[in-house]
């Protein structure tokens, strides 16, 4: 039997990490402790890159650039949807995470979805790294795991 093992080894990694500034309180966080991340794990800085859009509803298109380009080992989608008074919530949610989850699923490279679909600022700020860990380091680390499987597992 062939067992493929984790290795969280992300020495001369490429990361691309897209980030919505909508609700930026929240994701500058995610954003901070995603990057803290990767360099904890060797990702040098000069190897992640950084783009903006205006929400999360734009992600995926972005995503679907910087895998398109060829340029990177992984993209960490980061993103925070907190639920309002309509139903925009929903379309956003849906949305976003379906054309993140659907790049993700063709196995070109890891796509990791980091966006965060709460109720409340609270519940999202408390995510994002105020009273518990923040989930920026969790994805990256995902990140970072899942191109060295995919390495492993090759073509």
């Amino acid at each position: 039997m062939k067992e493929f093992k984790n290795s969280l080894n992300g020495s001369n990694l490429k990361v691309a990490i897209a980030v919505a500034r909508f609700n930026e309180v929240v994701t500058d966080r995610l954003l901070e402790g995603a990057v803290r991340e990767l360099e904890t794990l060797g990702v040098a800085s000069d190897d992640i890159a950084v783009a903006h859009v205006p929400g999360a509803f734009e992600l995926p298109g972005l995503c679907r650039r910087f895998v398109d380009s060829g340029k990177y080992d992984a993209v960490i989608a980061l993103g925070a949807v907190i639920r309002g008074e309509t139903g925009h919530y929903d379309v956003v949610v849906n949305n976003s995470t379906g054309g993140i989850a659907s790049l993700a699923a063709e196995g070109k490279i890891p796509v990791i979805l980091g966006i965060l679909t709460t109720d409340t600022v609270d519940q999202a700020m408390n995510r994002a790294g105020l009273k518990a860990g923040n989930l920026g380091c969790n994805w990256a680390r995902t990140a970072v795991e899942m191109v060295n499987l995919y390495k492993q597992i090759g073509k």
